[in-house]
């Protein structure tokens, strides 16, 4: 239990971004996410989403990659361009190889299958932590 605590501390208040054109993820995540100290913002509309994304850098944006006019992969494209220290996890119920290679090629850090359970993407998110973490300390050094 000592390990998730101090996984959970290198959470705490992170700037998670989530975007799922389904509002009971939005509301899931936030939850879920909340209980190990990140600070999340969610949206519905992707276009929505990018904008905040301009106003703010996020430490980790998660998004669906199925979402109507503005996928998942095009939100990734952005924070690329806009923030590429943000760390990208792409969750989808398509669960394709060839997607997640997509968007891994890209630059996405992490990919997830729908459904997933709450400790499963709190996991995904401390991993994410650390890699954050680990690159602003090798950047102060």
């Amino acid at each position: 239990m000592a390990g998730k605590e101090s996984s959970d501390s290198l959470c705490k208040d992170l700037a998670v971004l989530v975007i799922d054109d389904e509002p009971i993820v939005g509301r899931t995540l936030r939850l879920a996410l909340g209980k190990i100290g990140c600070r999340i913002e969610s949206f519905t509309d992707p276009a929505e989403a990018l904008e905040r994304i301009d106003e703010k850098d996020f430490n980790i944006v998660i998004t669906d990659v199925v979402m109507g006019d503005i996928d998942g992969i095009q939100v990734l494209e952005h924070v690329m361009k806009r923030n590429p220290e943000c760390k990208v996890i792409i969750m989808t119920a398509f669960a394709m190889m060839e997607l997640a290679r997509k968007a891994m090629d890209k630059g996405a850090f992490d990919f997830i299958a729908k459904p997933f359970d709450s400790e499963e993407i709190r996991e995904i998110v401390r991993k994410t932590a650390r890699a954050i973490r680990s690159t602003d300390m090798k950047e102060s050094e």
